[in-house]
């Protein structure tokens, strides 16, 4: 078949197999054959080093078709001891990235994930006195705190309190030691609880998750099991009771909660973070990102400034757009860190409507000493009643302002746009007019999202 869909470990057997079985038949008649294209989801479970199953298959994919393209998918582009999962490793580029704060945001404007809100807790673990390995809490450290069980009881009752109108909750432990205990104290609450983990019979695991997916029980408790890949929309309390230093997993573990479900009549869903993951990592949509190791802060590393006019990048340090000469409004925060207990970064875009009265096409041109210093662009002004919005087409640019440029053309004309910005001049009472445009309203410089004609 053109497309197969399978898991990681069915498709690294198939093709070990068929590798072993079938010796005599050409490689690229074994298993899966001739292959353009693998997409992997969760691509930060990917070894950046040349082992584990993943790596297995592309290798023997590779050997059959040597220009084989991989794309991960994936929420976490990063991962401990590697920094982004294209600073090493398989991974070489990102070409979508929807998981910052205004993007993040604007998802859930629309509708398509759900607020994660927090509330103070008096109970916190204190990891103080536990040490770091690989560049996480040493587990069997961890797990002796919550052999006092004052601390998961003190947890656990201001989860039970915090939760009284909320209908499935989910809560993250240390260790098998920890679920058990976390359970019984969840059950003598009167809630109906029930453990997930590696030590339980795979049919009560299986028993426990599907009376949980079910709304049957209210609250299942666990480790790493929920932290990747599980989908239960309904969450709408999360007991983070797992101190971590990997902001992968605390993103991860945060994003159980993000699922909508309007069937259950869920409004958002209440993060309870007893281990301080939020103060320690940042939010969700603006963590901290982990770097590679020995990699240190120098001039490369300092991030890029986009300008909101015109798209074009510039240094951190630029106090204007190189390009348009748009000034840049400086916040008080450059770099990540980790300075807010909100589980999630509220910038909320205000998208408006206007109706479009005149269109004004500009000539801008950068110069120095009566030189150009970039490609001509059109400045195209919309006049709205009172206000005005402007923006740049960049038809002599690279990249990505020339894709968009070319297709802003072609909404516009029939025929193909021109070569230069001159001749684009020329041409722009051929152009039809937007009758409204759709602008998000609330930054610096607004920024024009779509056109209605």
């Amino acid at each position: 078949m053109p497309i197969i869909f399978g898991g990681i470990q069915s498709a690294a057997k198939t093709v070990k197999k068929a590798n072993e079985e079938n010796t005599h038949i050409p490689e690229h008649l074994r298993h899966f054959g001739w292959r353009d294209l693998i997409f992997i989801d969760e691509a930060h479970l990917v070894n950046p080093k040349e082992m584990g199953e993943y790596r297995y298959i592309i290798s023997e994919l590779t050997k059959i078709n040597p220009y084989l393209k991989v794309v991960g998918l994936t929420a976490t582009a990063y991962r401990l001891k590697q920094g982004l999962l294209t600073d090493d490793g398989l991974f070489t580029d990102i070409c979508y990235d929807i998981t910052g704060v205004e993007a993040f945001n604007r998802l859930i404007a629309q509708g398509y994930l759900s607020p994660l809100i927090a509330k103070p807790t008096k109970a916190q673990i204190d990891v103080s006195s536990v040490s770091v390995s690989d560049g996480e809490y040493n587990t069997v450290q961890l797990e002796k705190i919550f052999k006092d069980d004052k601390i998961t009881f003190a947890c656990c009752k201001e989860s039970v309190e915090y939760g009284q109108d909320r209908k499935s909750w989910l809560v993250f432990c240390t260790g098998i030691d920890h679920v058990e205990r976390a359970t019984a104290i969840m059950q003598s609450f009167g809630i109906d609880a029930v453990a997930v983990h590696s030590k339980l019979p795979k049919a009560t695991n299986s028993k426990n998750l599907a009376a949980f997916k079910n709304m049957e029980i209210r609250c299942i408790l666990g480790m790493d099991k929920f932290t990747t890949g599980f989908d239960h929309p309904p969450i709408d309390l999360i007991s983070f009771q797992r101190p971590t230093l990997s902001p992968a997993k605390h993103v991860q573990m945060s994003g159980r909660g993000t699922r909508p479900s309007v069937e259950t009549g869920k409004v958002n869903c209440l993060g309870l973070d007893f281990a301080g993951n939020v103060k320690r990592l940042g939010p969700i949509n603006d963590p901290v990102i982990p770097r590679k190791p020995g990699q240190k802060k120098g001039p490369s590393d300092l991030p890029i400034r986009i300008c909101d006019f015109c798209g074009f990048y510039n240094h951190a340090s630029a106090r204007k757009c190189c390009n348009c000469e748009a000034e840049f409004t400086f916040k008080s925060k450059l770099f990540q860190t980790a300075g807010t207990l909100a589980f999630i970064k509220d910038e909320q875009p205000i998208i408006e409507f206007f109706n479009v009265q005149k269109v004004i096409y500009n000539l801008h041109e950068k110069k120095k000493d009566g030189v150009l210093v970039s490609p001509p662009s059109i400045k195209v002004s919309y006049i709205c009643g009172l206000r005005m919005f402007s923006e740049w087409v960049c038809l002599e640019h690279k990249g990505l302002p020339a894709h968009s440029a070319k297709e802003w053309w072609r909404q516009r004309h029939l025929e193909e746009p021109p070569l230069t910005t001159y001749q684009a001049l020329q041409r722009t009472s051929e152009l039809r007019i937007p009758a409204k445009i759709k602008v998000h309203v609330n930054k610096p410089y607004p920024e024009i999202l779509s056109y209605e004609y």
